[in-house]
C-alpha cells in the first residue's frame, strides 16, 4: 500500500463524491488531511468518517474562486499540521444546458469554480512546496473535456484545467513539484445521480444505459477515481508530471 506517513494532504469539494473519497483514501495511508469545502460544517462528515478510521483531519471552509479565502484556509492548514505536501484540485459544479439556453450566469458560475478555483488553490500551494523542494499537484478535469452535449462550459473549463496542469508541470518540476490531472469518465454520485432526476431518467435506468456504452460495461465509483489520486500522490511517482489519467472504462479510447 502507498505509504503517505508524514505528508500533509488538501483536498478541495471534499464534503462527499469523489473528494470525501479521496480525503479518506490518503487518511488511510497516513496523510494528515485538510477537508476544504464551501463552508466548514460542510466537512464535518468527512473529517468523522477519517477520525472513525484513526487518521487526522480537519474541515476547512473555503469559496475557491475567492483568492483571500484560500489563502487563509491553507494557512490555517499548515499551522495545524505544519505543511502541505499533496493538493487535489476537486471542487467542482455543473450547469448545464444546450448552448442557446445557457446563461451568462451558468458559464461564469463553472469557470469560477473549476478554473479560477483551481489556478487560486494552486499557486498558493505552490508556494509552501516549492520552499520545500518537494509536491504533488492533482486536478480533477472530466472526459468531458473530450466533449460533451449540453455542458459547453463543463468541458470548457476541464479541458482548461489540463492546459493548466502541463503548463505548470514545466514551470513546478525545477522545485521537485509534480502536477498531473486525472479525467473521471461517468461516476455514481450524487450529483451525477440528481443530473439524471433533472432530466427526467431514471437513475438506475440512467445508469444501465452509460454502463453498456463503456468496454468495462460499469460506471465508476468514487474510489477508482481515489486510487488514481493515491497514485499520483505517491512518493514513488515523481517522474510522473504533466499527464492526463483518464479513468473512465474505456470511454476515452472507443
Amino acid at each position: 500500500m502507498t505509504n503517505l506517513d508524514g505528508r500533509v494532504a488538501l483536498v478541495t469539494g471534499a464534503a462527499r463524491g469523489i473528494g470525501a473519497e479521496i480525503a479518506r483514501r490518503y487518511a488511510r495511508a497516513g496523510a494528515r488531511v485538510g477537508v476544504l469545502d464551501l463552508k466548514e460544517d460542510m466537512t464535518a462528515e468527512t473529517v468523522a468518517a477519517v477520525a472513525a478510521e484513526g487518521g487526522r483531519a480537519i474541515g476547512l471552509g473555503a469559496d475557491v474562486g475567492d483568492a483571500a479565502q484560500v489563502d487563509a484556509a491553507l494557512e490555517r492548514l499548515v499551522r495545524e499540521f505544519g505543511g502541505l505536501d499533496i493538493a487535489v484540485n476537486n471542487a467542482g459544479v455543473t450547469r448545464d444546458n444546450l448552448l442557446f439556453k445557457m446563461t451568462e450566469d451558468d458559464w461564469e458560475t463553472v469557470m469560477a469554480v473549476h478554473l479560477r478555483g483551481t489556478f487560486l488553490v494552486t499557486r498558493a500551494a505552490q508556494r509552501i512546496m516549492v520552499e520545500r523542494r518537494y509536491g504533488r499537484l492533482i486536478n480533477v478535469s472530466s472526459t468531458a473535456a473530450l466533449g460533451n452535449r449540453g455542458q459547453a462550459n463543463y468541458s470548457a473549463a476541464k479541458a482548461g484545467i489540463q492546459g493548466f496542469t502541463r503548463t505548470t508541470a514545466i514551470e513546478l518540476g525545477p522545485f521537485g513539484i509534480t502536477v498531473n490531472s486525472i479525467g473521471p469518465g461517468f461516476v455514481d454520485t450524487e450529483m451525477t445521480r440528481a443530473t439524471a432526476e433533472r432530466i427526467g431518467v431514471p437513475v438506475e435506468r440512467r445508469l444501465a444505459e452509460v454502463a453498456a456504452g463503456l468496454p468495462m460495461r460499469r460506471v465508476g465509483s468514487p474510489a477508482d477515481i481515489a486510487n488514481a489520486a493515491l497514485f499520483l500522490a505517491a512518493e514513488e511517482s515523481g517522474y510522473v508530471t504533466g499527464q492526463v489519467l483518464y479513468v473512465d472504462g474505456g470511454r476515452s479510447v472507443r
